[in-house]
């Protein structure tokens, strides 16, 4: 076997390997809202939300380029998340044309509650593997993020398919 068909064969069982994973933590994710639900907040909803957290202040475009999604879709989920009270809008410093969004406080609160509880499903099933195996996850996982990070749209250093601002 050479080295570009080893190369392909490793990335193949990492991609199947990762897709199970995800499966596996939406199944998890899934469990965990019947005990504890997300609602009011929609899974595009929270994901405006983890943007924000990471990057307060940003204005409804980037937000957009962030998410990928048509302007009106943001303002819409915007408009829901401002009204239950899980973002604020204000006037950006840059530019009177432009809102900055924010999490809120009731925003922040929600979003560590619900990783309270996917943290506390996580453990539960981290807690039985071999410490080298969480080392080897630990690992894994980060290298894996960076990746991501890497080659989504709106970040420097993205490929040039990147989400074009309205």
């Amino acid at each position: 076997m050479n080295s570009e068909t080893s190369v392909r064969g490793d990335q193949d069982a990492a991609t199947h390997a990762a897709r199970e994973v995800i499966e596996l933590l939406e199944v998890l994710w899934s469990r965990g809202r019947d005990i504890a639900p997300t609602a009011p907040v929609s899974s595009s909803q929270l994901r405006v939300l983890y943007v924000l957290d990471g990057a307060q202040g940003i204005n409804l475009r980037t937000l957009g380029e962030f998410l990928g999604s048509a302007p009106s879709s943001v303002s819409r989920m915007c408009d829901r998340l401002h009204a239950l009270g899980f973002i604020e809008r204000s006037l950006s410093s840059a530019s009177r044309r432009e809102l900055e969004l924010r999490l809120s406080s009731r925003g922040e609160n929600y979003l560590n509650e619900l990783r309270a509880r996917r943290e506390s499903a996580l453990l539960d099933a981290i807690s039985t593997m071999r410490p080298a195996e969480r080392t080897a996850l630990v690992k894994g996982l980060s290298g894996f993020r960076r990746a991501v990070e890497d080659t989504a749209p709106g970040r420097p250093g993205a490929p040039d398919d990147a989400v074009e601002s309205a």
